[in-house]
C-alpha cells in the first residue's frame, strides 16, 4: 500500500501577507526574474524527453516563469495556455491577507485561464517553473496537475530546493537573526508526493548555481528582484540601517576574486501520467467438499 508523504514536509509553512505583497510586487516588474528565465532554460534542455509533441500544453508558472518564447519556440502548433493560480495555498495567513496571486495585464503570448477553467484530462503537457517554492504545500497542486494530464501526458516542473542560500543562513545563524527565508521542500520528498498524486516513473534531480555579482549592493538588489522572506519564523520588526550595514559587512566576506556569492539549489521533477490499472479482482475458492 503507498503511504502519503508525510503531513509535515519541509517548507510547509509561508506567511500569506509576505507572499501577496511579494506576488504583486514581482507581477508588476517588466519582466521574470533572471534567475526564473535560466531555470526555464535549463529545464528546456530537458523537453527532448517529451517524444509526444503535445496538442495542448498548460504553462503553470504564471507571468513569473520567464517560459512563454521557450515554449512557443519549441512547440510552436501546440494551443498553450498560461494558468493564473487563483487560489494558492498559504498557511495560517494573517488576517485579511489575501489568498491569492494578482495576475496582472501582462502578455504571456498565450491565453490567461483560471484553474477552475482547465479541463481534466486535456493536456499532453504541464509545465511549472519556478512556482512551487511559493506554494506552502504543492500536494493539492499535484493533483491538479494530474487531473489536467491526459493519459501519458508529460509534466515538467522546476523549484528552489533546500540547498539554496547557504551562505545567507549561515549569516543569520551567526548573528541570531531568525530566518532568511521560507524552508524549501526536498526534492525526495517532492518525489514522493508524485508517486502518491498519481504520477509514474517521477525522476528528480538537481544542480547548484553559483551566482557572482560585482558588490554587494548589485548583490542585494538581486535578491530583492527574486522575492522575498516568506518565512513565518522571520523578524518581524523593521530593520535599521545599521543591520544593513552589518549585513553588507558579512556578505562581503562571501567574496572570491573581489566578487560576493551565493548559491542557489535548482530542483527539476518530471513525471508521466499513467494508464488507470483494472483494479485487481480475487476469486474466492469453494472449499471442497468432503
Amino acid at each position: 500500500m503507498l503511504a502519503e508523504p508525510r503531513k509535515d514536509p519541509q517548507g510547509a509553512g509561508l506567511d500569506g501577507a509576505a507572499l501577496a505583497r511579494t506576488a504583486a510586487r514581482l507581477c508588476a516588474a517588466p519582466r521574470a526574474p533572471w534567475l526564473h528565465e535560466e531555470a526555464a532554460r535549463r529545464m528546456a534542455e530537458r523537453l527532448p524527453l517529451v517524444r509526444r509533441q503535445p496538442d495542448l500544453l498548460l504553462d503553470w508558472s504564471g507571468p513569473l516563469g520567464g517560459s512563454a518564447e521557450l515554449l512557443k519556440t519549441a512547440y510552436p502548433k501546440a494551443q498553450r495556455h498560461t494558468i493564473g493560480i487563483a487560489d494558492a495555498p498559504v498557511a495560517a495567513p494573517a488576517a485579511r491577507a489575501p489568498r491569492r496571486w494578482p495576475w496582472p495585464a501582462r502578455k504571456s503570448g498565450a491565453p490567461l485561464l483560471a484553474e477552475g477553467e482547465v479541463p481534466a484530462g486535456a493536456a499532453q503537457l504541464v509545465w511549472s517553473n519556478m512556482l512551487l517554492q511559493a506554494i506552502a504545500d504543492p500536494r493539492p497542486l499535484l493533483a491538479r496537475w494530474h487531473e489536467a494530464l491526459a493519459v501519458d501526458g508529460f509534466l515538467m516542473f522546476a523549484t528552489l530546493g533546500p540547498g539554496s542560500l547557504p551562505e545567507l543562513r549561515a549569516i543569520y545563524r551567526a548573528e541570531r537573526w531568525g530566518e532568511p527565508m521560507q524552508a524549501f521542500v526536498d526534492m525526495h520528498d517532492l518525489g514522493d508526493m508524485l508517486v502518491f498524486a498519481g504520477f509514474a516513473d517521477p525522476v528528480m534531480d538537481q544542480e547548484i548555481l553559483t551566482l557572482t555579482w560585482p558588490d554587494v549592493p548589485a548583490l542585494l538588489a538581486e535578491l530583492r528582484a527574486l522575492g522575498a522572506n516568506l518565512s513565518p519564523r522571520r523578524h518581524q520588526g523593521l530593520r535599521t540601517p545599521r543591520w544593513r550595514e552589518r549585513l553588507q559587512q558579512a556578505l562581503a566576506t562571501t567574496a572570491q576574486d573581489g566578487r560576493p556569492r551565493l548559491s542557489f539549489e535548482l530542483v527539476y521533477g518530471h513525471a508521466f501520467k499513467a494508464a488507470p490499472r483494472a483494479p485487481v479482482q480475487l476469486s474466492k475458492r469453494k472449499p471442497d467438499a468432503r
